[in-house]
């Protein structure tokens, strides 16, 4: 079969190579998987870089997340078990841990339902407690994970304001449905938020981004808000002055959904069964703004190491094999 292998560490667009290599053999409770289609996350630009908490063995195949197809014929969901991962026309996985793709969704929607909204379910339900008539402030609305974040706060009846960088991914945090979107580029982000609240602050705010966007966070955040800290994709990891906590009355909740695969698998499934339910009705659509063949992958997962992809990118093996896009 065709898959990308990482042989050393370094940027995804230098270090990615595809080749012809044998097919993978699953182990003890693992399943052999075709893949659909596999989405692109921003830990596959890390983990490339050597930078990500998990470090599979050189050679490895990056990607995390993917709609495959069984053997038996089912379309799933699953996080390849690596260094199988999903860049590559199979993988495996763990069979206790796949779901059942949505029939609503097609198989790069699907891969994208995986990982970035159930970190979101998790970070505003879970973890935050997120309630309607809330202000939700989201970080890099337009990307991967903080579009997933807009849909899901919409869904639960928050008022949502968006930040992003540049005209164009404004253009899309508003068609995401941001009642209020900021560019970082061209607007104080502090002033914009204080002017949209009234001076009140945003109850529950979304961070993937880190460095200045959690400074920013701390400035305006409403009493008793919440600041879910999902990732650190500007590269700085912020270190917050509990001080600032505590005089100001809010939370500081971090978020590894990884965790809960391990911990509390069950409220995985939980999320999932929430989430096929809110794409059913068309509450949340993953936005897919790529779909690329195999043989574009590493291009494209340097696109989004890059910042300058907005949504999900998913990696289709069979387009350019008859497949229309």
């Amino acid at each position: 079969m065709q898959a990308w292998q990482v042989h050393e560490n370094g940027e995804p667009g230098e270090v990615m190579r595809l080749a012809d290599v044998e097919t993978p053999t699953p182990g003890d409770g693992q399943v052999l998987l075709k893949v659909r289609a596999a989405n692109i996350n921003f830990p596959d630009v890390l983990m490339c870089r050597g930078h990500y908490q998990v470090r599979p063995p050189l050679p490895f195949t990056p990607g995390v997340e993917i709609c495959g197809e069984t053997e038996d014929g089912r379309r799933v969901l699953a996080n390849p078990a690596l260094p199988y991962g999903g860049f590559a026309e199979y993988a495996v996985a763990d069979a206790a841990a796949l779901l059942p793709a949505p029939e609503s969704l097609d198989d790069a929607e699907a891969a994208a339902l995986h990982i970035g909204y159930q970190t979101g379910w998790f970070g505003l339900h879970r973890r935050a407690g997120i309630e309607a008539g809330e202000t939700l402030l989201v970080h890099a609305a337009a990307g991967g994970v903080g579009s997933a974040a807009v849909q899901l706060g919409k869904a639960a009846g928050a008022t949502v304001i968006g930040v992003v960088g540049g005209a164009d991914k404004a253009a899309v945090a508003r068609e995401l449905g941001c009642d209020v979107v900021i560019d970082r580029r061209a607007e104080d982000v502090v002033a914009a938020v204080k002017e949209a609240t009234g001076g009140r602050g945003a109850d529950v705010i979304y961070d993937p981004v880190g460095g200045d966007a959690y400074t920013q966070s701390t400035k305006v955040v409403a009493f008793e808000g919440r600041i879910v800290v999902v990732g650190f994709a500007s590269g700085t990891i912020p270190s917050p002055g509990l001080n600032h906590a505590l005089v100001k009355n809010y939370s500081i909740l971090g978020l590894h959904w990884g965790l809960y695969n391990t911990k509390n698998p069950k409220l995985v499934q939980h999320c999932h069964e929430q989430l096929t339910e809110l794409a059913a009705r068309g509450a949340i659509k993953p936005l897919v703004s790529e779909r690329v063949p195999l043989t574009e992958a590493a291009a494209a997962v340097q696109r989004v190491g890059d910042g300058v992809t907005t949504g999900r990118v998913a990696v289709v093996p069979t387009l350019g094999k008859g497949a229309a896009a």
